[in-house]
C-alpha cells in the first residue's frame, strides 16, 4: 500500500531529491528583524547567499517551529487521499518540532483509524536527517512497506554520523552553544571547534583545532575512524553555510581518501544556519557509531 514520507525543511535536501521521491516538507520558520519567512517553499529557489549576507551584517534572526495549522492540513490531506504517513522528524535534542508534529499525528491517527500513521525522531539534523530520509525514500522505491522503512530508520539512526565545524564562534555563542569567553578566545587564537550530533540528538563540541583547513580535514579524519565499510559504496552528504568552495574541498578529500563517488552537496537551511552561522561545514555518512 502506498505511503507518504513527510519530513522537515531542516533535512536540507535538494529540490531534485524532493521531487524525485515525492517527499512532503514541513517548512520551519525564521524571522529577520521581526518579519517571518518560511525556510522552504515548494518549487521556489531561495537565495541563501542573501540570508547569510544578512547574518554577516548583524541582522537579528530568530527561528520557530513549522506553522502547526498548515502542517496539520498537509498531513490530513495525505490521509484523506488514502495514503498512510511516515514522519521523519528533526532531532528533539535541537528543536521542539518533532514533539509538536507528533502530537498532531496522534490526533490524526485517532481520527483516521483506517490509516497507518508512524513517526521517527531521527535525532538528526541538516544532511544527517536528509540522508536518513534519502535512505528511507530509496527503500520505499524498492518496494518496502511503511513498517519496514520505519524499523530501518529506527535501527540505523544512531549510525548516521554528523561532523560539523564553524568559521565564527560568535554565532555559536549567540545560539547558546559556547560561552562568551570561549567564543572570544577562540576567535583571537583562530580556534575552530569540531563537533558532532550525539545519540541524544544534541550538538556537542568534541575537539578544537587551529585553523580552518585543519578543521575541515578533521571532519574527514573522523570519517576514517568510524565509517561503515565498504566506504567507497556509500552515499555521502555535505552541507554548507555559504562556503561552497570549502564544501567542494571536503568532497575532494573524501573522494581521494575513500574512493567515494556519490557525494551530494547542499546548503544549510536558514533555521539551522541562524544558529551555526556563515561558514558552517558538515559531513554525513553511515558509521559504526555517531
Amino acid at each position: 500500500m502506498a505511503f507518504a514520507i513527510v519530513t522537515d525543511s531542516s533535512c536540507n535536501l535538494t529540490e531534485e531529491i524532493i521531487d524525485q521521491f515525492d517527499l512532503h516538507i514541513l517548512p520551519l520558520t525564521f524571522m529577520v528583524d521581526g518579519e517571518e519567512y518560511h525556510s522552504y517553499l515548494k518549487g521556489e529557489k531561495t537565495d541563501l547567499s542573501q540570508f547569510y549576507r544578512m547574518m554577516r551584517e548583524g541582522k537579528v534572526i530568530t527561528t520557530s517551529l513549522p506553522n502547526l495549522k498548515e502542517s496539520r492540513e498537509l498531513i490530513e490531506g495525505l490521509l484523506k487521499d488514502g495514503q498512510d504517513v511516515l514522519y521523519l522528524g528533526f532531532s528533539s535534542g535541537l528543536s521542539g518540532t518533532f514533539q509538536a508534529i507528533d502530537l498532531i499525528l496522534a490526533e490524526l491517527a485517532a481520527a483516521y483509524p483506517e490509516r497507518t500513521v508512524m513517526s521517527v525522531d531521527t535525532l538528526a539534523a541538516s544532511g544527517g536527517e536528509g540522508l536518513l530520509v534519502w535512505y528511507a525514500a530509496n527503500k520505499r522505491a524498492e518496494g518496502a512497506g511503511i513498517q519496514e522503512v520505519h524499523d530501518w530508520v529506527e535501527a540505523n539512526k544512531l549510525h548516521l554520523a554528523h561532523w560539523f565545524t564553524v568559521d565564527d564562534l560568535m554565532f555559536l555563542f549567540r545560539g547558546g552553544r559556547v560561552s562568551r569567553t570561549s567564543a572570544w578566545a577562540g576567535t583571537l587564537l583562530n580556534i575552530k571547534p569540531v563537533m558532532h550530533v550525539d545519540d541524544e540528538g544534541h550538538l556537542i563540541p568534541l575537539e578544537k583545532v587551529r585553523g580552518r583547513k585543519k578543521a575541515l580535514k578533521a571532519l574527514v579524519d573522523h570519517m576514517a575512524q568510524t565509517a561503515n565499510a565498504p566506504v567507497d559504496a556509500q552515499t555521502v552528504f555535505i552541507t554548507h553555510g555559504d562556503c561552497l568552495e570549502d564544501a567542494e574541498y571536503v568532497a575532494e578529500l573524501v573522494r581521494e581518501r575513500f574512493g567515494v563517488k556519490d557525494i551530494m552537496i547542499n546548503w544549510v537551511d536558514p533555521v539551522i544556519g541562524a544558529h551555526s552561522g556563515p561558514g558552517t561545514m558538515a559531513l554525513f555518512f553511515l558509521a559504526s557509531e555517531r
